[in-house]
């Protein structure tokens, strides 16, 4: 079910297609591969609303009104992190005395996920400005792309490790307060106080 190499070729072609309507969207051949690629999307218009939220030119409630798309778009990113670790825990044979991996696949996935956005988007450094600025984003790519690289074997490996009783992992909830009117002392003082 778990194919680090799939998962980061869905976040590759997710990307092209999101930058580029033209491009081909990536196909889920799966369930768990459309939890991947919605995950993948919610970091995508994340990373795209990060950008908009530092616009130098925007007006406060543009910002504001981008903020709160942020805060959205995280508990969602967040939420579909715990989605893709459900999925995988439903298949995951049971082994308590297995060693506890300090990292899910879930987060990890989404971690490989904002390097694919920081790979494109570096690759899109490479043909603008100085020759220096360029010299500098080949360096950045070159680091980025190692990392993606350890990363996905890392999860490949986790999951090999779990199928065979070798390790286990847990659904780590994030438990996000911030979305929440019954946690977060501002929501809950301002509907209080209607």
């Amino acid at each position: 079910m778990l194919d680090a190499h799939r998962i980061v070729a869905l976040h590759d072609q997710s990307t092209l297609h999101g930058h580029d309507a033209s491009t081909p969207a990536p196909i889920a051949a799966s369930a768990f591969d459309q939890i991947v690629l919605d995950q993948h999307r919610a970091n995508f218009d994340l990373w795209h609303r990060e950008d908009e939220a530092r616009d130098p030119s925007a007006s406060d409630a543009s910002i504001a009104h981008v903020k709160h798309e942020i805060d959205r778009l995280n508990q969602l990113r967040n939420n579909l992190a715990e989605q893709i670790d459900t999925a995988l825990l439903q298949l995951a044979p049971i082994h308590p005395a297995a060693p506890l991996h300090s990292e899910s696949p879930g987060l990890i996935i989404d971690r490989l996920s904002i390097l694919a956005l920081k790979i494109f988007h570096t690759e899109q450094q490479l043909h603008r400005s100085t020759p220096e600025h360029q010299r500098r984003n080949h360096q950045r790519l070159l680091v980025l792309t190692e990392q993606r690289s350890d990363l996905a074997a890392c999860l490949a490996t986790l999951w090999s490790d779990v199928v065979a009783g070798q390790r286990r992992f847990k659904l780590y909830q994030q438990l996000k307060m911030y979305n929440d009117p019954t946690l977060n002392p501002i929501l809950y003082a301002h509907s209080s106080s209607k």
